[in-house]
């Protein structure tokens, strides 16, 4: 097997892994040998144990010797940390997106995710809405121009993302006002760089209150 073929199909079991458990579908908790894993994906183990292994790298799962792969559960005091993380993360691709004037396609493309997420929240459709959210945050990471800066945010938003999803079950709907992402966009596209990462940094630390506020009622320590 050439090395393309190779990684083209770690690839996919990653993506089809990946997305399986940020929407649940191997909840926290789930728990099966690398072999019923790789036959469940209809894929050789191999491409399957490497993905995997990426997988564990984002605190995604656990590989257990002799008993395959487990779905792990985030907590609140790793939603916490992750959340202070990205707050300043987020706002370092922010202002740097604004400071570099990033061009009109990126610039489109950010417009286009704030637009129809704004739509997603009018027609009360939080599972779109939050597919959305998590692109905005995704390509503005992207548009900072800073690939490790990329790439970070990035495996930290695989990690909350669940957490989101429950969180808007929970409180009906968005953790932050959803208007920051268009003041964001608004800041980026003005080349504005100081107001791009105050509202980014404020954006994400509104979202860790609420998230920590509804956790606590309900009695939630893991999601």
């Amino acid at each position: 097997m050439s090395s393309k073929v190779k990684s083209t199909r770690v690839d996919k079991a990653y993506e089809r892994l990946k997305a399986d458990i940020l929407n649940g579908e191997l909840p926290p908790g789930f728990q099966a040998p690398e072999p019923d894993i790789a036959d469940r994906l209809g894929m050789s183990r191999t491409p399957v144990r490497e993905a995997l292994i990426r997988l564990e790298a984002e605190r995604l799962v656990e590989l257990i010797p002799r008993r395959g792969a487990k779905v792990l559960a985030i907590s609140r005091k790793d939603i916490c940390e992750v959340f202070e993380i990205l707050s300043v993360l987020e706002a370092l691709a922010a202002g740097s997106a604004a400071k570099e004037k990033c061009g009109d396609l990126v610039l489109g493309g950010i417009e286009e995710a704030v637009i129809s997420a704004e739509k997603a929240l009018a027609d009360n459709d939080m599972e779109s809405w939050a597919l959305l959210d998590d692109r905005f945050h995704r390509l503005i990471a992207r548009s900072g121009g800073n690939a490790r800066l990329d790439e970070t945010i990035s495996s930290l938003l695989n990690q909350v993302f669940r957490a989101d999803m429950v969180l808007l079950r929970l409180n009906k709907g968005p953790a932050a006002n959803s208007d920051d992402h268009r003041a964001m966009y608004d800041a980026i596209r003005a080349g504005d760089p100081a107001k791009a990462a105050n509202v980014a940094k404020a954006h994400r630390l509104a979202g860790l209150a609420t998230m920590n506020n509804v956790l606590e009622a309900c009695g939630l320590t893991h999601v």
